[in-house]
């Protein structure tokens, strides 16, 4: 069995695998992981390996302490991934967007792909039907509009996050709620878009925390899955065993 752990900004995501089967999920936070693992590895007792890929502030030294216990593995740009990557700053780009890339090559082959990571961040990373990793955008995820609306204005609230009622916003927080919410469905409807216009034989991967909120929202067809991430760390994981 395999755990693989995903830190991101916000918090922390893990999943215990067996294979390619998903067995468990798990969501908790940066204060508390250690103890948190520990009661993953008392309840599924078979676990071999500790895969983290990381984006958050989290130090390698807590997860080493399972080295008596486990085979620990930080993914990194070092090791091997099944697309040539062709960002201009490869060693910029992120962990995670990196095994989503992964993820996508592994499950949609020989077909041009578009991962949204709609998370603190959102994220657009574009794989093409070759295996060429061409880059994407970075874009304020839905919980960041809403702060920075409060942060840098003198007397707007701090809300969170809700269905608008209307297009229209009747009320400060109303208009709050359609103008976040609608303006993050609309660009992301506007990058499928021009995806689509550029690109045929194409499929769009919708995954991060956000991706329920989402998903019923856009006017496009995706594939909504929010354990996109963990999963894709698994396949990561075993393409590298395979190819080290």
């Amino acid at each position: 069995m395999i755990l693989t752990v995903d830190i991101g900004n916000t918090r922390i995501k893990g999943a215990v695998f067996e294979g390619n089967t998903q067995i468990d999920t798990f969501f908790f936070t940066k204060i508390d992981f250690q103890k948190k693992i520990e009661n993953i590895l008392k309840t599924h007792q078979k676990i071999t390996d500790l895969v983290v890929a990381s984006v958050g502030n989290v130090k390698k030294e807590p997860f080493l302490t399972f080295k008596k216990e486990l085979n620990v593995h930080f993914i990194s740009h070092e090791d091997p991934f099944p697309f040539s990557n062709d960002y201009e700053t490869p060693l910029t780009l992120g962990i995670d967007r990196m095994v989503l890339a992964a993820g996508a090559t592994f499950q949609f082959p020989d077909q041009n792909r578009l991962v949204i990571d709609a998370g603190t961040c959102v994220t657009f990373d574009f794989i093409d039907d070759t295996n060429r990793y061409h880059g994407g955008a970075i874009a304020p995820g839905l919980r960041l509009r809403y702060e920075s609306l409060h942060n840098f204005t003198a007397k707007l609230p701090l809300l969170t996050l809700e269905s608008p009622k209307d297009l229209i916003g009747n009320s400060t927080s109303e208009s709050i709620h359609s103008g976040v919410v609608n303006g993050l469905v609309y660009e992301i409807d506007g990058f499928i878009d021009e995806y689509r216009a550029r690109y045929s034989n194409f499929i769009i991967i919708l995954t991060g925390g956000d991706t329920d909120f989402l998903a019923k929202r856009l006017k496009n067809t995706i594939f909504a899955n929010s354990n996109f991430l963990l999963e894709s760390l698994n396949q990561t994981f075993q393409y590298k065993i395979k190819n080290d």
